[in-house]
């Protein structure tokens, strides 16, 4: 995505740090076991507001442990499903 978004890092960085802080941010996931949320942010690059940016997809495993579980920009791909969720999860459990 690097390649295709150049100020990929920028618009994320504001998240991270918020999640560094301990800031939840997004909605919640519904039909996932777990507690997952998805922030909506915009994409510098698309230059079409948050309906066409990015999204940050993100796992709350422990009160100290956060895992991005994805991130996708909008305009590339339509919504993952909580199936896709358990699946990425999954796989990174083993």
């Amino acid at each position: 995505m690097k390649k295709r978004y150049r100020n990929i890092r920028s618009d994320i960085r504001p998240v991270i740090e918020q999640l560094q802080r301990g800031e939840l941010l997004g909605d919640a996931v519904v039909g996932v076991e777990y507690t997952i949320f998805k922030v909506r942010l915009r994409n510098q690059d698309a230059q079409r507001g948050k309906s066409a940016g990015y999204r940050i997809i993100y796992y709350i495993q422990t009160a100290n442990k956060i895992i991005l579980v994805t991130i996708y920009s909008k305009s590339d791909q339509e919504d993952v499903t909580a199936e896709e969720i358990r699946d990425i999860l999954k796989e990174f459990e083993r």
